[in-house]
């Protein structure tokens, strides 16, 4: 996929032009090929076997158009000599590419959206049927078969995986397993809201790591801006009624999983689509998940877990239950990736 994107932002240096450019204008045609190509190449940012927004570089400004058009034309003519070449013109740009903000703000809006709808769906799951192993497992078994289901009719079509990928998406998705389960014993053990206080220290572990694991140096007003988080965190332990240890450890256990699973995403770092990425990153969460949940659940899941929450809401009520929040948790999950690349992508086309 990349190298599609890629012949097509080359084509414009293979174009024959009926004018010699003056030296400025070399200097504009080699800036716009070397940024397109950098910009995809750099941050493989190609959502359902796109780019984003493709060619916003191109009507940056009205020298590279007026450079462009002609050779452009040159193309599209039968002959070289007709003088109806200079007429033709660059195909306008999509709502999209022009408002690349509304697209980013969309996402953010849907990440949100859904995130809210998962975790109300999943505190209410918890209230009758506290196992949050099998939970966990449900989440990314629905997960796993809306991608299959994805890859089946197409959409996307599923990107080859070798040995040496499935190498570096190994430890990715292991911390990914670990995160959720242990966010997901947070969950049940306490308050929602108490959960996403502890999670809000992530940006603080992530810094840790960076400086101290990678070597990576950290700003000192960046650590200053790390430091009311890390206070209103503790005051909010301190005071919070639904406090207990397990929730508390499960939280700071996944924030430390996140945080790993951020570095290792940046050693695994690779031009699949992040669809097909994210699809074979819960495909192996669900194998890492399955042996725990069996182990540390399967006993009282058989004896009396499934007949009491059968027993309290219904058996059609238990399932859909499953179903939706196990389907929520993969959209917003996907939507966050669709954010991220969308920020990347604006920031690389913006420059």
């Amino acid at each position: 996929m990349e190298s599609r994107v890629l012949s097509r932002a080359t084509t414009f240096g293979a174009l024959p032009c009926h004018r010699k450019p003056s030296p400025r204008e070399n200097a504009a045609v080699s800036f716009v090929s070397a940024r397109l190509i950098g910009a995809v190449s750099e941050g493989g940012n190609l959502i359902w076997g796109r780019q984003l927004r493709p060619a916003l570089l191109l009507e940056a400004s009205p020298l590279k158009r007026e450079i462009l058009r002609p050779c452009l034309a040159a193309a599209s003519s039968p002959t070289e000599g007709n003088d109806s070449a200079g007429d033709a013109k660059v195909a306008p740009l999509g709502f999209f590419d022009k408002y690349p903000a509304i697209l980013t703000g969309f996402f953010f809006f849907m990440w949100y959206f859904l995130n809210v709808i998962f975790n109300i769906m999943n505190k209410k799951i918890y209230n009758y049927f506290p196992y949050p192993y099998f939970v966990s497992v449900v989440h990314l078994g629905v997960g796993v078969v809306y991608c299959l289901i994805s890859w089946a009719v197409g959409l996307p079509k599923r990107a080859p995986i070798d040995s040496n990928l499935l190498k570096l998406l190994i430890p990715v998705a292991v911390c990914h397993a670990l995160g959720h389960v242990t966010s997901n014993v947070s969950f049940a053990a306490v308050a929602v809201s108490f959960t996403h206080t502890i999670k809000a220290l992530e940006p603080f572990f992530n810094a840790s790591a960076s400086q101290f694991i990678l070597g990576q140096s950290i700003p000192l007003s960046l650590w200053l801006s790390l430091a009311p988080v890390v206070l209103g965190v503790s005051m909010a332990s301190l005071t919070e009624l639904s406090f207990n240890w397990t929730g508390f450890i499960s939280a700071m256990i996944s924030n430390i999983s996140f945080t790993y699973r951020s570095i290792y995403s940046k050693k695994a770092m690779t031009d699949m689509d992040s669809t097909n990425l994210y699809a074979y990153i819960s495909i192996i969460a669900l194998l890492v998940c399955i042996p725990p949940a069996l182990i540390v659940e399967g006993p009282q899941l058989i004896k009396y877990g499934f007949n009491d929450a059968i027993a309290k809401v219904g058996l059609v009520k238990f399932v859909s239950d499953l179903f939706w929040v196990g389907l929520f948790y993969h959209l917003y999950n996907q939507v966050h990736l669709f954010s991220l690349l969308s920020i990347v992508t604006y920031g690389s086309m913006a420059l």
